[in-house]
């Protein structure tokens, strides 16, 4: 039976931002805050208060946890650098609201498409 992950959502934009930016590979906070930069384009940026205080709220939900130190890491990777991954709970709580951002757009789209009623003058 699959576990009911409504209480979660919606995500804050910071925490989705997050999780898809854990979603491919285990980063480091900075390498988060890049990743997020890169997704977005630009347009969204974590600042590092924001990115450690909702990094703490998703390991405390279970949704992230600490990662090895990755193999092959150069001796310049500084070695106070917490590493962090996404776990089957966090993927499971990141795909249902993707699925419940994939149903707000297919409804706008269909908003948008749909003749527009006419204004009485």
């Amino acid at each position: 039976m699959k576990e009911d992950l409504s209480s979660y959502l919606p995500l804050s934009p910071a925490i989705l931002h997050i999780l898809l930016a854990l979603a491919a590979e285990d980063r480091h906070g900075y390498g988060i805050m890049l990743e997020v930069a890169r997704q977005s384009e630009g347009r969204y940026k974590l600042g590092p208060g924001t990115l450690y205080d909702n990094l703490q709220r998703l390991v405390n939900q279970g949704m992230v946890e600490e990662a090895p130190r990755p193999t092959g890491t150069s001796g310049s990777d500084d070695p106070r650098r917490r590493y962090y991954r996404l776990t089957p709970f966090g993927r499971d709580v990141l795909g249902a609201d993707i699925a419940r951002l994939e149903a707000v757009v297919r409804e706008a789209k269909a908003r948008l498409q749909a003749p527009s009623p006419r204004r009485a003058t």
